[in-house]
């Protein structure tokens, strides 16, 4: 069984990215900030070819997806590696893009994608060594079935997004009808706080699902979920897909994780025990997040850690943190490198 990874990137510091971006936003006279968390460059993504190189050398193919962009250090011509441009895959109608979403929902048209991938956030690290079973097992995606509800919030765009993955849900099934037929594999999850989650909302006797939890971690899927979905959603997809940047109004690629999910397309596995997303954003906890987030790195304490920022105030001096320890487990260049 092949399994690809794919990796979305964009180098957000790219002026000539900015100004089409800016162009389309209707702010084209916004001064370029490559200080701003949304853009700079942490420096940290030959760290995760490293990592996939190390930990993951079964990999059939990495599927680097950008808008044409490349780093320098990318050594274009490993046998591995296929640079994908958006235009690859990406119909014209909804190009350009500056949504994630559009790039995510469409991945199932790239030519000679296997059936079997798994889909990593350019902040997603491989930290210690993973077998394809961390991935797929029995053919199935690996992941793990957890009700969670969703706390609405006016003013947080994902939650909005999270709330149309429900409806799209329930548009379709019914939840006491799923629980019945995949009780099996919600409530025999290997995870004490998973199971205690799932059975305290057993007792809803509600018939739509109100939310399920994810990992901010690595996504495994089947393309012919992908398939599927599109054929039966095209006209909720395609709306979303021609929206230039990520809206309140969209659906994002969990729909595709749900779908696996309630039909019972996945193995149970627990992705608590063998990764952690660590956020350093949280205000007076940002120095403990980053100083745990380091040990875990060092110590490949986790198979894979998520490096998730949105705003650190000592930018430099965590950025030379977070290189010096990746440099203690990644020290050599990966043939991924020129």
């Amino acid at each position: 069984m092949d399994i690809d990874f794919v990796i979305p990137w964009v180098d957000g510091s790219d002026l000539e990215w900015r100004k089409s971006k800016n162009k389309y936003s209707g702010k084209i006279d916004e001064p370029v900030d490559i200080t701003d968390a949304r853009y700079r460059d942490w420096d940290i993504l030959k760290y995760w070819f490293r990592g996939v190189e190390k930990y993951a050398p079964w990999v059939h193919k990495i599927y680097f997806v950008t808008c044409g962009q490349k780093p320098d250090w990318l050594n274009e011509n490993h046998d591995k590696l296929v640079l994908v441009n958006h235009e690859d895959y990406i119909p014209h109608e909804y190009l350009p893009t500056f949504s994630s979403h559009t790039i995510e929902l469409n991945f199932h048209r790239k030519k000679n994608l296997s059936e079997h991938f798994v889909y990593f956030n350019d902040d997603v690290f491989i930290t210690s060594k993973v077998e394809p079973e961390d991935f797929f097992k029995n053919g199935l995606p690996c992941d793990m079935a957890v009700e969670d509800p969703i706390s609405p919030n006016k003013q947080d765009v994902f939650m909005h997004i999270l709330l149309n993955n429900m409806i799209l849900l329930n548009s379709k099934y019914d939840r006491k009808e799923v629980l019945k037929k995949q009780r099996k594999k919600f409530y025999l999850v290997k995870d004490k706080k998973a199971l205690m989650m799932n059975w305290s909302f057993l007792l809803w006797r509600r018939h739509d699902f109100f939310g399920l939890e994810y990992s901010h971690l690595s996504s495994s899927y089947l393309k012919s979920t992908y398939e599927q979905v599109w054929r039966e959603n095209e006209q909720i997809l395609d709306r979303v897909c021609r929206n230039k940047f990520r809206s309140a109004e969209d659906v994002n690629q969990y729909i595709f994780k749900n779908e696996q999910l309630v039909t019972g397309k996945f193995s149970p596995y627990n992705w608590r025990k063998n990764g952690k997303a660590f956020h350093m954003n949280d205000g007076d906890s940002e120095d403990n997040n980053i100083i745990d987030m380091c040990h875990a790195i060092e110590n490949g304490i986790y198979k894979m850690i998520c490096v998730n920022e949105s705003q650190v105030e000592n930018y430099e001096e965590t950025k030379q943190k977070v290189v010096h320890a990746f440099e203690k487990i990644l020290p050599c260049k990966s043939l991924f490198e020129k």
